[in-house]
């Protein structure tokens, strides 16, 4: 489960990145990279290697 969360993180860090230089989507792009960082920032806490 926990390596789930780690590939959703990278693809929205990706898809954000993309949208942010290819195409301006608007602020729904920074809610997904929130989201992604969240998910990196909780694997932290929980002790797991990133």
């Amino acid at each position: 489960m926990s390596s789930l969360l780690y590939a959703i993180a990278v693809i929205l860090v990706i898809a954000w990145a993309l949208g942010f230089f290819v195409y301006s989507a608007g602020s729904l792009i920074h809610i997904l990279l929130v989201i992604a960082v969240i998910a990196v920032i909780f694997r932290l806490i929980r002790g797991e290697r990133v």
